[in-house]
């Protein structure tokens, strides 16, 4: 049996990480993989900013810097940000595998040029740089907001009424109006609006999360990981430091002594 750790980049409560465990529902795995889910210990709110992406990269590195050593054969992360995901390449010799690269590459498999659907108007930049940084900006029709502030806790729940119609027109006009051939969900946490927009668009829908899942049961499968060339590992380590920083950070957020 395959040990798969999940890490989502929020300290969340139990209703909370299984709000994330629901997006198995979405995907047909063997029966020979099984997915755990880790919280970080303390982390950003939003990452809406460049202060919250380094602080989502740093909670989310240190939350799998022991996933080698506890047993799991590979990590993934539940943010389409793919926060942290390099620097634990660059620690952890299993595969490590972010959604957000491997979705934007998913839909060229699918198509030639595809658009983002975003929640949050703040949570735009964070999707420019990722492009730019992939090298992937050019085949990006266009990012589209429906500008409503998320719950990273309860997710959609309760506001499908509102939420998955403004879905589904900011979608149409990425098609129509911006050429889009395939639509990405920009958030994890937006994984249940997918199914009603699969049956009310007339292109693909990625779902980041599960595609996350069947990409590293396949990648388990073939028995490879990420190149050691590309993500290099460090002369020195600080695998402590960083536990003491986020356990530290966890006192700090939660007013514990």
């Amino acid at each position: 049996m395959a040990r798969v750790l999940v890490l989502v980049p929020f300290p969340l409560d139990e209703k909370g990480l299984q709000n994330r465990r629901d997006q198995l529902g979405a995907v047909k795995l063997g029966p020979e993989i099984d997915f755990d889910y880790r919280g970080v210990k303390a982390g950003p709110d939003w990452l809406d900013s460049y202060h919250d992406w380094l602080l989502g990269d740093m909670a989310t590195f240190e939350a799998g810097l022991s996933a080698q050593d506890d047993g799991y054969d590979a990590v993934l992360v539940d943010t389409v940000s793919d926060s942290g995901v390099n620097a634990l390449r660059s620690v952890l010799d299993i595969p490590v595998i972010g959604p957000g690269k491997a979705m934007y590459l998913a839909a060229l498999l699918l198509g030639t040029r595809f658009s983002v659907l975003v929640q949050w108007d703040p949570w735009e930049p964070v999707f420019k740089k990722s492009l730019q940084e992939y090298g992937l900006a050019d085949k990006c029709a266009s990012l589209r907001s429906i500008n409503l502030r998320p719950d990273v806790r309860n997710l959609l729940g309760g506001k499908e009424d509102e939420v998955f119609p403004k879905l589904r027109d900011a979608a149409m006009k990425c098609i129509e109006e911006d050429g889009a051939d395939v639509i990405c969900m920009g958030s994890t946490t937006m994984h249940q609006a997918v199914p009603y927009l699969q049956t009310s668009l007339p292109v693909p829908v990625i779902n980041p999360g599960p595609l996350s899942y069947k990409l590293v049961e396949a990648v388990l499968g073939l028995g490879i990981s990420h190149s050691r060339v590309a993500y290099p590992k460090p002369n020195v380590p600080k695998a402590e430091m960083a536990h003491a920083m986020l356990e530290a950070a966890r006192k700090s957020q939660f007013g514990l002594a």
